[in-house]
Formats: C-alpha cells, structure tokens, sequence
C-alpha cells in the first residue's frame, strides 16, 4: 500500500493495482432508504453500469426474478436484451422506453423502488446479488489502461440525505460499504483500506 499526491485530487490510496481516491476513506455517506424511496433506480441519463462477467447471470436468474419486475420492465428486455451499449460505449442495464426506470426495477404499494434481483437475492431463490456498480455505490469505477482500477466518488444530488445521514451517523463510504468492498475486491484489500482511513484520518 503506498500514498501519493495527485495535483488538487488529494491523496491518491493504492492497494496493488487499485487506486483510490481519498474521498472513499475520508467522506460520510450511509443511503436514507426511507427519505429517497430508491429513487435512483428510476432516474438517470442511463442504466446502471455492467461487467461482462455479469451478463451471463442476469440470463440466468432472469426467470427468477423477471416475474417481480414490471410489465414494462419485461418488454424492454424483450426488445433489448439483458443490457444496451449507451452513448459513452458502456454496457449497462436496459431502461424503460422513454424513461430513465431501469427495467429490472420492481415497486412497493407505496411506490418505493426496488431492485427485483437483490429482492430475489434475500428470499434467497437468487445467487446473483444485483450489478456490482448499483451494489458498490457511491464509488464508481475506472478502469485503467494499464489493467488497474480506479475507485471514485460519485455525487449525485439525489444522494444528499445519504451524506447527510453519514456525517450524522459517523459512517465514511468505506464503512457503508464494507460488505461489497469485501466481496468485490477481498478482505486484505478491505483491511489495508481501514489502515489508510485510520491514517488519513488521524
């Protein structure tokens, strides 16, 4: 692990060939579920970003957790397929028609937002989570020309009470996002990222 100055982004963290920003380790963040109702599973230029190793999983579990999504969410993907290519030339999630809903998208009585898989997921009937960049917001990742990986944070004025909620309740982006960050990238990339914030932090 070593640390670096990069012009006025703050120190640069790498763990192997992954760096990462500062503001991981030093900014709050914890999602207010309640106040946004999910909102940004139904609002943005374009689906949410996919690796290609995930696509054979969302064919796979898709008659699983298709019959929680909405009619409109299973046409697009009959139209579609399991992703589209957006104007940046990313894969991500199909959105519905006109919309900025992502089509694996289901909704509660009160019409809160849900991501069908991950429901699936906590029944218990789907192995596949949900897509690691919904799963690891609010970090985006980069990838590197050299292989590596880059992990920034996203600010997205939808997410205001999330930060607002971190700062009140003490939880920086790290630590809220403990359980993806461990599963994604292992638990010794986990811990010397803990060892940095302590750091940085003082």
């Amino acid at each position: 692990m070593s640390y670096g100055r990069k012009n006025d982004f703050g120190t640069i963290i790498q763990i192997g060939d992954i760096l990462v920003s500062e503001e991981v380790v030093t900014e709050f963040f914890a999602c207010d579920y309640p106040v946004c109702k999910g909102i940004c599973c139904v609002i943005g230029d374009s689906g949410a970003p996919l690796e290609e190793e995930e696509l054979d999983d969302l064919e796979r579990e898709y008659p699983v957790y298709s019959p929680l999504m909405r009619p409109q969410g299973r046409s697009q993907v009959d139209k579609d397929g399991f992703f589209i290519i957006d104007r940046d030339g990313d894969i991500v999630t199909p959105v519905v028609d006109g919309t900025g809903e992502c089509a694996f998208t289901t909704f509660g009585e009160d019409g809160s937002c849900f991501c069908s898989i991950e429901k699936c997921f906590f029944s218990g009937t789907c192995s596949f989570r949900k897509p690691r960049s919904c799963w690891l917001y609010p970090i985006r990742v980069e990838k590197l020309s050299n292989g590596g990986q880059a992990l920034n944070l996203h600010r997205w004025n939808l997410c205001d009470d999330a930060f607002k909620k971190g700062k009140r309740e003490g939880i920086r982006v790290y630590e809220f996002l403990r359980d993806p960050l461990i599963s994604i990238y292992g638990k010794d990339f986990y811990e010397a990222l803990e060892a940095a914030a302590k750091v940085i932090n003082g």
